[in-house]
């Protein structure tokens, strides 16, 4: 093996042990908090959304939906963005069909919330966290569309909702990092969509990136910081459970 590559693989080891350490002590930090807080957060949050200019203009949004705690509760903003009139777009996690090894097995699409009814007939998975039933997936319209004909067409999204296990602020740049649950889902998606925007003429990806997250899950200096690699996108601004919205200086 050259000792480029050899390097490169160390790095990358490096890289992911630093945030799984990172990911374990935020799991003990979120055990500890009340779902009172976090509810209370939430609402902050959503209050926040509901007179944030890239919320109020987008058509097309991407919302997670959330676990029952330990992450901003997102209901409110569903039924909200429903209420609005806005496409609402959810996390749908399927077999990638493209087949290679250097390309994830499971794979993330985002399919389109019909109405109300349907938000609330979804069913919580093992992790309780409400989910599209497969078996209908094909009647639904998708980001990046399906072999069936009538939703054979891609979507491109005006704003994404995002979760993390953790976030901060890079010192040097004033870039606002993510830390995800480490299965890549949004990392592979976000490079898909910008390579459909392009394929659609669109020079760079119109979607906005923003986080969400409970005032415990952003990292002061003194905590350390949010380990990046080249894969990891950063952010166009984080809404925080205690009112702060971080943007980034060009974003300002």
């Amino acid at each position: 093996m050259p000792e480029g590559a050899v390097t490169d693989e160390f790095a990358m080891a490096s890289l992911n042990a630093a945030k799984q350490q990172l990911r374990t002590a935020m799991k003990h930090k979120l055990q500890a908090m009340t779902p009172e807080s976090v509810l209370s957060q939430s609402l902050v949050v959503f209050n926040k959304l509901k007179t944030f200019p890239p919320f109020v203009m987008a058509k097309r949004v991407s919302v997670f939906l959330s676990m029952p705690g330990g992450e901003i509760q997102t209901d409110a903003i569903v039924r909200h963005a429903l209420a609005s009139g806005k496409e609402v777009f959810v996390p749908y996690l399927h077999k990638n069909p493209a087949t290679s090894p250097a390309l994830p097995v499971r794979v993330m699409d985002m399919v389109r919330l019909k109405d109300l009814a349907d938000y609330e007939g979804l069913t919580p998975d093992r992790w309780g966290i409400p989910s599209i039933n497969p078996a209908t997936v094909h009647e639904r319209q998708r980001v990046f569309g399906g072999p069936d004909a009538q939703h054979s067409q891609s979507t491109l999204l005006d704003l994404i909702l995002m979760p993390g296990v953790a976030f901060d602020i890079d010192p040097n740049n004033g870039a606002i990092r993510r830390l995800g649950h480490g299965k890549g889902f949004y990392d592979y998606f976000l490079s898909r969509h910008s390579a459909k925007s392009a394929e659609l003429g669109q020079q760079e990806s119109p979607v906005l990136l923003y986080g969400l997250a409970l005032s415990e899950q952003f990292l002061s200096p003194s905590e350390g910081a949010v380990p990046v690699g080249p894969f990891d996108q950063p952010l166009d601004g984080l809404i925080l459970g205690n009112g702060e919205i971080k943007s980034p200086p060009a974003a300002k």
